[in-house]
């Protein structure tokens, strides 16, 4: 499966379980054996991509603050972008922008994701079947891009992805295997660090510090 078979999958599902005002968001980054492939939840109507007007890449976390602020922490983000990314409205991000800061990211070797592409109005949460629809779509992601470690973000998330109860308070700097398609991912699970788990962002940061430290300097 390519990358634009994706897309029309993730749009299909987007009118079944997305706000219909909304396009779906899809993911952006390094997709050629990338460091890390960072697996969120859910995109909101608060990524400024999410507007069907908005002619330029539907990735994650574009026109928020608050997620760069761990990638700026954990040394994935330069100090330049950073800045630019606190000192700027969302409605500041211009296509030109978006694509500054998802090409320094490519650079960095990671990519970045969401289980469910389904766009939400909100930060509500959404029940285990509606992101379990998507699961075999993100494991074909994963088969294109090959990426040496993936981090997935919160209980409900790492659960599905592993298909076991994932308790991330229990699994801190705990290596999960994850095989698709007859190759093994390594796969850990941590704490979800915004929205109401903001006062977690703390944990998120050491565990992914410890991550990159023990698994890709090696």
């Amino acid at each position: 499966m390519t990358f634009s078979n994706l897309k029309k999958k993730y749009d299909q599902l987007q009118s079944k379980y997305g706000a219909k005002e909304l396009d779906s968001i899809y993911y952006g980054g390094c997709d050629n054996n990338p460091d890390i492939c960072f697996v969120f939840m859910n995109p909101t109507g608060r990524n400024i991509a999410s507007d069907k007007n908005w002619k330029g890449r539907k990735s994650p976390w574009l026109g928020t603050k608050n997620i760069w602020k761990l990638f700026y922490q954990v040394n994935l983000l330069s100090d330049n972008t950073y800045q630019q990314i606190i000192a700027k409205k969302s409605k500041d991000w211009d296509y030109e922008f978006c694509d500054y800061v998802y090409e320094e990211v490519k650079n960095n070797k990671i990519f970045i994701t969401n289980l469910g592409k389904c766009t939400q109005l909100d930060a509500r949460p959404l029940p285990d079947e509606v992101l379990e629809k998507y699961l075999d779509l993100l494991l074909e992601e994963i088969n294109i891009i090959k990426p040496k470690v993936i981090i997935t973000f919160g209980n409900q998330v790492s659960s599905i992805i592993l298909r076991k109860k994932i308790a991330v308070s229990e699994n801190r700097k705990v290596c999960h295997t994850l095989e698709v398609k007859n190759k093994n991912y390594k796969v850990y699970p941590v704490y979800y660090p915004v929205g109401n788990g903001i006062f977690n962002i703390d944990k998120s940061i050491e565990d992914i510090r410890w991550i990159m430290e023990n698994e890709l300097s090696r």
